[in-house]
């Protein structure tokens, strides 16, 4: 039988706090894409963030709100965990410079961290 491997899971910064805020069938959601994103499969619910290779989001909608998580999983073998949040947006689907600013911060971090591995 082959030997099943998953990829390390990695939150940066407050992301795991935030994710433990969201509500619980986000919650139960989210979790399970990303145990799917670590055996190397894709979610249904994940898509390209643009503008930023490798970096995906996850997109989860419950009581007329919008959950994101944003991973990526191009930084080593680790699937790292940048940002969630609820989009709290007016402006359609975009997502919020703030966001994408913070977003583009925790990768760097991770790449780093990653380097000094």
């Amino acid at each position: 039988m082959p030997e099943y491997k998953k990829s390390e899971l990695k939150f940066i910064g407050s992301t795991l706090k935030d994710l433990k805020r969201f509500p619980g069938k986000v919650k139960r959601e989210i979790g399970f894409d990303l145990d799917m994103v670590q055996s190397g499969e894709t979610p249904a619910t994940a898509k390209s963030l643009t503008g930023l290779s490798g970096v995906m989001e996850l997109v989860e909608r419950y009581n007329k709100d919008t959950y994101r998580a944003v991973y990526a999983t191009n930084i080593g073998d680790i699937v790292y965990v940048l940002h969630c949040f609820k989009k709290k947006s007016k402006q359609g689907i975009k997502t919020p410079k703030e966001d994408i600013d913070l977003i583009r911060q925790r990768l760097r971090q991770a790449q780093e961290e990653n380097k000094g591995s």
